[in-house]
This record gives structure tokens, C-alpha cells and sequence, in this order.
């Protein structure tokens, strides 16, 4: 089965289960690193930070079920976790939960000699991301832009 589509089954497994514990996919993907493959899930919760116990519950829950349908044909691992403090910031509804909170934005070309920007997230709306640099507004298209993280400030 492609990498698509077994992510896009994993959501659709997963989904029910994790709205009635109140949690929500942050994302989901299916990567191979060296010789081995991860089934990835990163799961979060409005307003409390994600536990072991959660994870734990979510990981069992999901192993049985895909090990029900056979969907993945060979072996692979399954790791659940929370996002991250510095959470990748992917589709509109992340950007619409952390406006006005710091980003860390890898753009793939430079702009005036940089390639990372950290700022205040204003909004994302039309595929431009539009931040506060050091006092001064600036408008991103998503083209431009190889990655934006939360940023993490002490």
C-alpha cells in the first residue's frame, strides 16, 4: 500500500477514537529511516499537555486495529507522541491556534541574507503566512517557506 494511502486509513481509524477522549491527530505520516519504516502520530489536546498514558492508550488501540485489517505489508514500527513544544506548523487550523505566538520559519531561499526568520504570527490566510519580524510586518507566500515551527522561548 502507498505511503498515502496508509496514513490517510490510519486517520480514518483513528479519528472516532480520538474524539471521544478529547484528543485531536496533529499529524500522521509513514517514513522509512535506513533499512526500517515508522507509522508516525502525533496527538495533542486543546488547552493540557499530552501524557505517556494517552500515548500508551492511542498506541494500543491503533496497533490492534491495523494488525485487524492488515494494511501495512511489511514490518514497521508505531511510535505516538505529542507534537512538541516546537510543533511543525502545517495546516490552517495549527496556524489559526497559535496566531499571535513566536514562529521559527526556514524559507528556501533568503531573504536579505536569511534563510530562518523568527516572529510573531499574524495570520495564514490564501497561502500567505503574514508575521511580525523585529517591529516590521512581512508577508510570506507558502511557497516560500520550507518549514515553520513554534517557537520555544524561555
Amino acid at each position: 500500500m502507498a505511503k498515502k494511502k496508509i496514513t490517510e486509513v490510519t486517520e480514518e481509524i483513528i479519528k472516532d477514537f480520538l474524539d471521544e477522549r478529547g484528543l485531536s491527530l496533529w499529524a500522521c505520516e509513514f517514513v522509512k529511516e535506513g533499512p526500517d519504516y515508522f507509522l508516525r502520530l502525533y496527538i495533542d489536546k486543546e488547552e493540557a499537555y499530552i501524557g505517556t498514558q494517552e500515548c500508551e492508550e492511542v498506541s494500543r488501540f491503533l496497533s490492534d486495529k491495523l494488525d485487524e485489517q492488515d494494511l501495512i505489508e511489511r514490518e514497521y514500527y508505531l511510535e505516538v507522541s505529542s507534537p512538541g513544544m516546537d510543533r511543525e506548523l502545517t495546516k490552517q487550523e495549527h496556524f489559526d491556534r497559535y496566531v499571535g505566538s513566536e514562529i521559527e520559519i526556514k524559507l528556501y531561499k533568503a531573504i536579505d541574507n536569511k534563510k530562518q526568520l523568527v516572529g510573531t504570527l499574524v495570520s495564514l490566510n490564501d497561502g500567505i503566512v503574514k508575521i511580525i519580524v523585529d517591529g516590521k510586518d512581512m508577508e510570506l507566500s507558502r511557497d516560500q517557506i520550507a518549514k515553520v515551527n513554534l517557537a520555544v522561548v524561555f
